[in-house]
């Protein structure tokens, strides 16, 4: 019965032990995908919130954040 008992106590040991192992070199994680570029930023003509270039609604050189914005015009 002792015997038993040691094993079951060496079992649990073992995998405890294997479970905090650092992974191995073998199972490296895939690489992580590209980081996006940087855009550039306008600030709205009526509110002055910077919107990246491509969410900005631009009416010639002026950008606007929302059309209410755009509706009303410059401030």
């Amino acid at each position: 019965m002792k015997y038993l008992v040691l094993l079951v106590v060496l079992a649990i040991a073992i995998g405890i032990w294997r479970s905090r192992r650092a992974p191995d070199a073998n199972a490296s994680k895939p690489p992580a995908p590209p980081l996006a570029l940087p855009q550039n930023m306008l600030a709205c003509a009526h509110c002055g919130v910077h919107i990246p270039q491509a969410d900005a609604l631009m009416v010639g050189e002026q950008a606007y954040c929302c059309t209410e914005h755009r509706r009303l015009g410059p401030v």
